[in-house]
C-alpha cells in the first residue's frame, strides 16, 4: 500500500501578522481539508507594538495556532530576543522553533532541512541561473553559503523569503545528464510577506510523500521543464579563473545573515550570525583555484570566419552585433540558410563566454521570428569536428513541407543508417554539461526545443546535417547536400545578401533604438 502524502503549507515572512496568517490558513483548510504542518521561512516575529500584542495572545494560550507550525530563527538583530533557546523549543502551543536541529523528522517520516524540504530565510545566490528570472535585483540578492548548502543537500523543496517577492523557479536536476546516475529534482520557491499590499503569493500548498517511502524509479522522474543545476553555473572572477556563481568571499557575505550549517557531526544546524569559519564546507568548490585559467583559443592558421580576419568574406554578412554576427551560408542549402557566428575565435558553443551565448540566443530568436514570417520553421545544427571556428547553421524548412516530428525522424533514421547513436537530450540541458571543451560532437535543435546529440567517434560525414535536410523526406533537394555544388558568383551572392539584409532588418535587434 502506497504511503499517504503529507499535506504541507509553506509561508514567507510573517513579520508578526499572526492573526492574518492563521485566519488565511483556516480558510484554506476549510476549503481543502486539514494540512499536516505549516513551515515558515523569513522573519516570523514583528517589531511593532501591534505585532508584540498579537504574539502575546498565542504565547499565553489565549489563542492557538490552527496547525502545527515550524519556524526558523531570527533573520535580524531586532528579533533575536524572541528566541529563548538556541537549541529549538516550543514557543507556544503548536508553534515550534526548529533551532540548531539541522534535520527535523516528523512523525510521518518527512525530513525537514535534510533531503525532503530545506528551509532558509535567505535565498541561495545564483538560483536563477538556467531558469526563469525572478523579479528581484539579482546583483545583491542571495547568500553563497545557502547556495552551497542547497547544492550539498539536494532538497526536493527549498523555501526562502526576505526579498518580498514570490518566485517559483523551474525544477532543476541534481545530476549531469549522460555522466551521472539520475537523481531527484529540486524545486526552489520564494514567498512574499503575509498580507503584502501587492498581493504577492505568501502561502504555498503541496503534497509530498517522504523520500524514504518512494521507489527509486518514481523518485528520479524528471519533469518536462527541468533545467540544469543553477549551482553548477560557472562564471569568471577578476583573475579569469572559473568559479561557481555562488562562491563567497568575506566581503560578499552580509554581516547579519543566518543560515544552516553543514556540520559533519550533526548533518546541519541553524546558525546565528554568518561569520566565516574554517572548514565550512566550501572547499570542494575551490579545488581548481590553483589551476591556470584556460587561455582563449587562437586560430592555428588563417580563419575564414573571424570577422577581423582578412580572409572573411564580408559581403556575406547580414547583421553584426557586439559579440556575434549573422551571415549567408556559403553555398547555402536554401536562399534563407544563414549562419550565426561569434566575432571572436571560438571553436564550439561549449567554449563561448556568457555574453556571447546571450547574444547568440537573441539572434536565434530573431531568426526564428523571421522564418516564421516566411511560413517556415527553423532547424539549427552545429558540427564541432574538423572545423576551427563555430558555425551555428540555421536552416528554414517550409511548414507545408513536413512536421517537426518528420525532421526529428529523418535525423534519427539517417544516423542509424550510418551507425551513429544520435541521442535525444532534455530540452533545458546545457550542452556544456555533456560535451566538455575539445570533445567533437554533432548537435541539432528543432523548433520545438527538442535536442539531438552525437558524440563523434571517427569518420563522421562532414555534410551530414545538410544531407538530412536536403533528403527527399524533408526539403527534397538532394543535389544541394554538398555546399561546393551550390556556389554562386560573387555578384549573385552580393545581390542575395542585399535583399536578405533588407528583409531581416525588421527583426534585427541591432536596429532598435
Amino acid at each position: 500500500m502506497a504511503e499517504k502524502p503529507v499535506k504541507v503549507l509553506a509561508c514567507g515572512d510573517v513579520e508578526g501578522r499572526l492573526n492574518a496568517l492563521f485566519n488565511r490558513v483556516q480558510a484554506i483548510q476549510k476549503k481543502a481539508g486539514q494540512f499536516d504542518l505549516l513551515l515558515c521561512v523569513g522573519e516570523f516575529f514583528g517589531t511593532t507594538p501591534e505585532a508584540e500584542a498579537e504574539w502575546q495572545q498565542y504565547k499565553t494560550g489565549a489563542k492557538k495556532a490552527p496547525i502545527h507550525t515550524y519556524i526558523l530563527g531570527a533573520a535580524s538583530q531586532e528579533t533575536v530576543r524572541s528566541f529563548p533557546s538556541a537549541e529549538g523549543c516550543e514557543l507556544a502551543d503548536n508553534i515550534t522553533y526548529l533551532g540548531r536541529r539541522g534535520v527535523f523528522t516528523g512523525v510521518s517520516g518527512l525530513q525537514i532541512a535534510g533531503v525532503d524540504i530545506l528551509l532558509t530565510s535567505q535565498w541561495p545566490r545564483g538560483v536563477w541561473h538556467y531558469g526563469n528570472a525572478p523579479e528581484v535585483n539579482t546583483k545583491c540578492c542571495g547568500s553563497g553559503s545557502v547556495a552551497n548548502l542547497a547544492d550539498h543537500l539536494k532538497p526536493r523543496y527549498h523555501f526562502a523569503a526576505l526579498e518580498g517577492a514570490h518566485y517559483e523557479r523551474l525544477p532543476y536536476r541534481n545530476h549531469v545528464v549522460l555522466q551521472e546516475n539520475a537523481q531527484h529534482v529540486s524545486r526552489f520557491i520564494a514567498l512574499a510577506s503575509v498580507n503584502n499590499p501587492a498581493k504577492k503569493k505568501y502561502l504555498y500548498a503541496f503534497n509530498i510523500v517522504p523520500m524514504k517511502a518512494l521507489e527509486a524509479s518514481e523518485l528520479v522522474k524528471q519533469p518536462q521543464d527541468v533545467t540544469e543545476n543553477p549551482y553548477r553555473f560557472c562564471s569568471k572572477d577578476k583573475t579569469g579563473k572559473q568559479r561557481p556563481s555562488f562562491n563567497t568571499t568575506e566581503e560578499e557575505e552580509p554581516a547579519g545573515q543566518f543560515f544552516f550549517d553543514l556540520s559533519k557531526k550533526q548533518g546541519g544546524g541553524f546558525r546565528g550570525r554568518g561569520r566565516k569559519r574554517e572548514g565550512d564546507g566550501r572547499g570542494d568548490f575551490q579545488r581548481d583555484e590553483n589551476k591556470q585559467p584556460r587561455r582563449h583559443p587562437q586560430p592555428t592558421g588563417p580563419c575564414w570566419f573571424c570577422l577581423a580576419s582578412p580572409q572573411v568574406e564580408k559581403h556575406l554578412v547580414i547583421s553584426i552585433g557586439t559579440h556575434c554576427y549573422v551571415a549567408l551560408a556559403k553555398g547555402s542549402l536554401t536562399p534563407l540558410h544563414m549562419l550565426i557566428l561569434p566575432i571572436g575565435h571560438y571553436q564550439s558553443v561549449v567554449e563561448l563566454s556568457s555574453e556571447v551565448v546571450e547574444e547568440m540566443e537573441r539572434y536565434r530568436e530573431a531568426l526564428k521570428s523571421f522564418y516564421k514570417s516566411k511560413g517556415a520553421r527553423c532547424v539549427l545544427f552545429e558540427r564541432n569536428y574538423k572545423s576551427q571556428h563555430l558555425q551555428l547553421q540555421v536552416v528554414p524548412v517550409p511548414l507545408d513541407r513536413c512536421t517537426t516530428e518528420d525532421i526529428k525522424e529523418a535525423f534519427m533514421v539517417q544516423a542509424q543508417e550510418q551507425q551513429m547513436e544520435l541521442m535525444e537530450i532534455p530540452q533545458h540541458t546545457d550542452l556544456k554539461q555533456i560535451a566538455p571543451p575539445g570533445v567533437p560532437y554533432f548537435y541539432v535543435e528543432l523548433d520545438s526545443g527538442e535536442k539531438l546529440y552525437y558524440r563523434i567517434q571517427k569518420h563522421f560525414p562532414l555534410q551530414f546535417g545538410r544531407e538530412v535536410l536536403a533528403s527527399e523526406a524533408l526539403l527534397n533537394i538532394p543535389t544541394r547536400a554538398d555546399w561546393r555544388e551550390c556556389k554562386q558568383t560573387r555578384e549573385e551572392e552580393e545581390e542575395s545578401c542585399k535583399q536578405l539584409r533588407d528583409d531581416f532588418q525588421p527583426y534585427d535587434f541591432n536596429m532598435e533604438d
